[in-house]
């Protein structure tokens, strides 16, 4: 299992100096892995990432939040045609720095929709996950889908809606990507969800964020039960802490996620505690094999 930290804890921007300051408060705060996000796909510069990374002995994912340019879900043609694109540059940028996954709401755009989805919308998402998902494994990389709250996707909103979208994706290796700030908001708890998507197979990335995209422990998750459940179902994949602050990401990535205020200024602070606290919840829950 490997215990990794946002690169936007860090950085806003992932020109080489963004990039250096992200991979290096990675390092120093005690993660394993850093996951990119790729939001420059044409600028990202993949070869200077892999320097820093072996560098600094830190594995890597990669994420990224399609917009409406992007959007799989689109019933135009040429739309979809150029999420395709941008994913599969995305795959490029991952296999460059060493890295296994790709991950994030990469099924449609990540932002508030005005209407449900089109059965015609969600058929062409499916169709083109699954043919990234081949090129993906051309790459030695797997796709994880972010479950996302209400505001940032249509398409689903909890682990059971990611399973029924994935059936019709029809290929075992695209998992789901379980996020805590998500489902505090979604599910009814941070149990049952872990279970079904682990028991149906799919339980492929994890992202640790607290309530309010704050300090851990400080808001309304129910850290515990959710790390009990990861311990239940024997899950060994990344787990990677997630915050955001204004103070750090630029004014239009701001907007975009709604950080409307700052909860920390401090990221080296900030993420050495979230460090300690997953490895610590880790931890206590592996005891009770003990009991």
């Amino acid at each position: 299992m490997l215990i990794g930290a946002h690169a936007l804890v860090f950085s806003g921007t992932f020109g080489e100096q963004g990039l250096r300051r992200a991979v290096e408060g990675t390092k120093r705060a005690g993660f394993d892995l850093i996951e990119i996000p790729l939001m420059d796909v044409d600028a990202f510069d993949s070869e200077l990432a892999a320097r820093m990374l072996r560098d600094n002995d830190l594995s890597v994912t990669a994420s990224l939040g399609l917009t409406e340019s992007t959007d799989l879900t689109s019933e135009d043609p040429a739309v979809v045609a150029a999420g395709e694109r941008i994913l599969e540059q995305c795959l490029d940028h991952v296999a460059a720095m060493g890295g296994e996954v790709l991950c994030g709401v990469i099924y449609s755009a990540m932002r508030k929709y005005a209407s449900p989805t089109t059965a015609r919308g969600v058929e062409n998402s499916q169709g083109a996950i699954a043919r990234l998902a081949d090129k993906a494994a051309q790459r030695g990389i797997r796709l994880s889908l972010e479950v996302v709250n209400r505001y940032e996707s249509n398409v689903f909103n909890t682990g059971r809606g990611a399973l029924a979208y994935l059936d019709g994706v029809d290929r075992d290796d695209v998992s789901v990507h379980l996020d805590t700030y998500h489902m505090n908001i979604e599910e009814s708890d941070l149990f049952q969800p872990v279970h079904d998507v682990a028991a149906a197979g799919k339980l492929g990335y994890v992202h640790i964020g607290e309530s309010h995209r704050g300090y851990l422990g400080t808001g309304s998750v129910d850290f515990g039960t959710f790390f009990r459940a990861l311990h239940d179902v024997r899950y060994d994949g990344p787990i990677v802490f997630e915050s955001f602050s204004s103070a750090v990401v630029s004014a239009e990535l701001s907007n975009t996620l709604g950080i409307w205020r700052n909860l920390w200024q401090d990221s080296d602070d900030l993420a050495a505690h979230a460090n300690r606290f997953i490895r610590d919840g880790l931890h206590a829950v592996g005891t009770i094999d003990l009991h």
